[in-house]
């Protein structure tokens, strides 16, 4: 896994806009990271490609 001083994080586009509680997401070579920008000290979570697409998918619905 990746370092994530290594990682662009940017605030997630699902995340709302007049809210603290956000998280923030990086692109990844294979994936995409994931981690709370309240808490970016505690790491990130990895998501391969296809499970991230199926995951906008079935939230975007």
């Amino acid at each position: 896994m990746p370092e994530a001083s290594h990682l662009k994080f940017r605030k997630s586009s699902y995340s709302g806009s007049t809210t603290q509680n956000c998280v923030e997401v990086a692109d990844m070579t294979y994936g995409t990271a994931v981690r709370d920008s309240q808490n970016p000290e505690a790491g990130y979570l990895a998501f391969p490609s296809d499970e991230w697409a199926a995951l906008l998918n079935s939230v975007s619905k």
